[in-house]
């Protein structure tokens, strides 16, 4: 869905070139958006997080090595193809159909319709999207391993949703909370963001939020990592001294 501007206000110059690709160009332009934020995601999450950098070969080049350090790897790059390839024409589809389902219509019982058929409609098959790309990111090798995330990740996500719940650890690091953002971010859209600017203002939500609960995530499996690693030590060392009595 193209993005329409109308000259209500002064747009910084930046900005309002954004616009107009969005508006000549809606798809490409969401898809590089999608791509460098997802990008961007990964990176800033696991260097946030104080994640051990890959380890790289002894003669490995010296820009191999620093771009190691900085966590820009082979994950970042298939998020960033997760973004261009599947997150972004997804959303321009379904908020497209969305927008062009409620255009013309005002009113509060609209406004909650347009909340109720995100939530309902739109968030669960990103979801579904998501966690199957997840899953294939994450070394899945068949149809079943990519069929079996989703249903354990989705399942999760649903219940998590029903409870209004707050983040916890699963396959699914950013939907858990769609839940209640989203809705969020919806109201705070229509009562106060210009329609042509929805794009980059719902861009700037989900890259904090997912940037956030990234940093969680990551942090989350990092301690569990760590202690079940002290969990071993401790088995290790509870053996060997009983093999010495």
């Amino acid at each position: 869905m193209s993005a329409q501007i109308s000259p209500k206000a002064p747009l910084h110059p930046l900005l309002a070139q954004y616009l107009v690709q969005l508006a000549t160009n809606p798809l490409r332009t969401k898809a590089i958006t999608s791509a460098t934020f997802s990008f961007l995601q990964e990176v800033i999450g696991s260097n946030a997080a104080g994640l051990p950098p890959n380890p790289t070969p002894k003669d490995a080049s010296a820009l191999s090595k620093a771009l190691a350090c900085v966590h820009i790897n082979t994950k970042a790059f298939k998020m960033a193809l997760y973004g261009f390839f599947v997150s972004a024409p997804l959303g321009h589809f379904l908020v497209g159909f969305l927008q062009k389902s409620f255009a013309g219509k005002v009113g509060l019982k609209y406004r909650l319709a347009q909340v109720l058929a995100n939530n309902l409609l739109v968030a669960p098959i990103q979801t579904t999207a998501y966690l199957a790309s997840m899953a294939v990111i994450n070394g899945a090798k068949s149809f079943e391993d990519v069929a079996r995330t989703v249903k354990a990740g989705f399942f999760a996500v649903i219940r998590v949703r029903l409870k209004f719940a707050h983040i916890v650890v699963g396959p699914d690091h950013f939907h858990q909370v769609t839940w209640i953002v989203s809705p969020l971010s919806m109201v705070v859209a229509q009562q106060f963001i210009p329609v042509e600017l929805w794009v980059p203002f719902f861009n700037i939500i989900q890259f904090a939020l997912g940037t956030l609960v990234n940093i969680k995530m990551k942090k989350l499996r990092l301690a569990a990592a760590k202690k079940e690693e002290e969990q071993k030590e401790r088995d290790r060392a509870a053996s060997a001294a009983a093999k010495a009595e």
